[in-house]
C-alpha cells in the first residue's frame, strides 16, 4: 500500500527531522516566555520580560522502532527494511509550528494569545507480514503461506489542525521563599484534514503464489475514515499544510500549576521551578464536503480468497474506499455503520518536570510526558511517552542543555541546544542519530523578543 512509503517519503522531505516532545530542553528553559507557558501555562508569569512576541518556532521529527537515521539518509529499500522481522511497525510523524504571538504579566496576572499548527502522521502497531503484502504485493518469488493473527487495532493515520490559544496565569502565592502560580490555556480548533484506516483484531493466512497475493480464511474489525485533502492524495506534501480550512470546530484546555523555590540573594534565579499540567483536554469535528467515516466487517471464508494484489498501488483514502465497496470485494466487506461528521479527540497528556539549580550557573531539569489516551483507538489522536534530563548551562544571553530521552517509540535519545537571546536551535537526538543507533531524528528552532 503506497501510503505506507507516503509517510516515510514525507518524514524525508521533511528532512527526518522530527520530535515527539516538542522544543524539549528550551521549553524548560530558566529564560521564561511563550514556550514554557506552552508547555504549562502557569509559566506565564515567570517571563523575565513585561512583554513578549513570538515570531515563529518550530519542532519537526521522526521516530520508530525499525529504521535508523541512517537507512532513511540512504533511503534505499525503506519499505523491505520497515517490515524485515516480526515486530509490529510502529512509526510517529509529528510537527509543530508555534506563529505570531504575544504575551503580557500586569500584577499579578499573565496574558497570552498565540497560534499554532499541528501536523501528525503515523502508522500503528501494523503487523510486518500484513504490510510487506500489501507494500510489495508479494512475501517471496514462490508459492508460500504465512499466518497473520494480531489482537491490536493496526492503523495509518494522519492529522492536520490549527489552533487559536489564550492563556491566562494568576498568582496565588507569593511569599520571600515560595511563589505558586496556576494557569490555563483555553484553545479554539481548526480542523484542517484526516485520515484514518485501521483492521481491528486481524487473523487469517497470506498465500503467495508467484506474485498473485491473496488472503483467506481471515477475518477482522476494519475502519476507514477521511476528511478534507488528505483524503484524495497522501503524496503531496502540500497537502499536509491544510490547517485552519474547516473553521473552527472544536475546544480544548489546558490546567497548569507552578512551583517555585525562589532565591532569596538573586531576584532572576531560583533554587527549584516545577510544574504539573493536564494538556490536550477536548475534541474537535470535522465537517467538510467529503468526509466519511465507515466500518465495515471482513470476513473470507476458507473456501474464498481475497485479492491483495489490488491493493499494492493505493494513494489515497478515497480509493481506498473505492476498493473496498467494490461489487467485486462485497461478499467480503460487510458495511455495519457510517457517518458523515465525526468527531476525534486530542491527545490528552500529563506532563510533570522539574528543574533544580545545582550552581549559579548549571542546572539540571527532569520531566515527564505521559499519555492518557490509547493510540489504538480510531477516533484519537496519537502521542508518545517521553522521560527526559536535561543538564544545562544557562546565563542572560547563552544558554546550552543536552536533552537525554526515554521515548516509548524510538528507546533512548540524545541531543543538544543552545539559545543566543531571543534565538535558539536543537535536537533531542543529533548524537545518537549520527553514531547510526538511534531510531529518531528531530531538529527545532525559533525567534522571539521580550521587551
Amino acid at each position: 500500500m503506497r501510503i505506507i512509503t507516503s509517510i516515510l517519503v514525507f518524514g524525508l522531505m521533511a528532512n527526518s527531522i522530527f520530535s515527539q516532545e516538542h522544543f524539549s530542553g528550551i521549553s524548560t528553559s530558566k529564560r521564561g516566555g511563550l514556550l514554557n507557558a506552552n508547555n504549562n501555562a502557569a509559566e506565564l508569569l515567570n517571563m523575565n520580560s513585561k512583554f513578549e512576541a513570538n515570531i515563529f518556532n518550530f519542532s519537526l521529527g521522526m521516530a520508530n522502532n525499525k529504521l535508523s537515521f541512517n537507512d532513511l539518509i540512504d533511503g534505499n529499500n525503506l519499505e523491505d527494511k520497515i517490515f524485515e522481522g516480526n515486530e509490529a511497525v510502529n512509526l510517529r510523524l509529528d510537527a509543530q509550528i508555534l506563529g505570531p504571538s504575544f504575551a503580557m504579566k500586569y500584577k499579578k496576572w499573565g496574558f497570552g494569545i498565540t497560534s499554532l499548527a499541528n501536523i501528525k502522521a503515523n502508522v500503528i502497531n501494523v503487523d510486518s507480514k500484513l504490510g510487506d503484502a500489501l507494500q510489495n504485493g508479494s512475501l517471496s518469488d514462490i508459492f508460500s503461506q504465512t499466518v497473520v493473527s494480531s489482537s491490536e487495532n493496526q492503523r495509518l493515520n494522519a492529522t492536520t489542525w490549527g489552533e487559536l490559544g489564550f492563556t491566562v496565569a494568576r498568582n496565588v502565592v507569593d511569599l520571600p521563599k515560595h511563589k505558586i502560580n496556576v494557569g490555563t490555556n483555553l484553545r479554539l480548533l481548526f480542523p484542517g484534514a484526516y485520515a484514518n484506516f485501521s483492521a481491528n483484531n486481524l487473523s487469517g493466512t497470506i498465500v503467495n503464489t508467484f506474485g498473485d497475493v491473496s488472503l483467506v480464511d481471515a477475518s477482522a474489525n476494519i475502519n476507514i475514515a477521511y476528511a478534507g485533502v488528505l483524503a484524495d492524495n497522501f503524496n503531496d506534501q502540500g497537502n499536509y499544510n491544510d490547517f485552519f480550512s474547516q473553521g473552527v470546530n472544536g475546544f480544548a484546555a489546558d490546567i497548569a500549576l507552578n512551583y517555585r523555590w525562589k532565591d532569596e540573594n538573586d531576584a532572576n534565579s531560583y533554587r527549584l521551578n516545577a510544574g504539573l499540567s493536564v494538556k490536550n483536554i477536548g475534541a474537535m469535528t470535522f465537517k467538510s464536503d467529503n468526509n466519511l467515516s465507515k466500518n465495515y466487517v471482513l470476513n473470507v471464508d476458507n473456501l474464498e480468497s481475497l485479492d491483495l494484489n489490488q491493493f499494492e498501488d493505493v494513494e489515497s483514502f478515497s480509493q481506498l474506499e473505492a476498493i473496498l465497496n467494490d461489487p467485486a470485494n462485497a461478499a467480503y466487506f460487510q458495511s455495519t455503520s457510517s457517518t458523515a461528521d465525526y468527531s476525534i479527540q486530542l491527545p490528552t497528556v500529563i506532563n510533570a518536570y522539574a528543574d533544580v539549580r545545582i550552581t549559579k550557573k548549571w542546572f539540571v531539569t527532569g520531566s515527564i510526558n505521559q499519555k492518557v489516551n490509547d493510540d489504538s483507538e480510531n477516533d484519537r489522536v496519537t502521542s508518545q511517552n517521553s522521560y527526559t534530563l536535561i543538564p544545562r548551562f544557562t546565563t542572560k544571553w547563552f544558554e546550552a542543555f543536552a536533552p537525554l530521552a526515554s521515548n516509548e517509540i524510538s528507546g533512548f535519545t540524545s541531543g543538544i541546544g543552545f539559545r543566543f537571546s531571543g534565538f535558539f536551535i536543537g535536537s533531542n537526538s543529533i548524537f545518537t542519530a549520527l553514531a547510526d543507533s538511534g531510531k529518531q531524528a528531530d531538529l527545532y528552532l525559533g525567534v522571539r523578543f521580550g521587551f
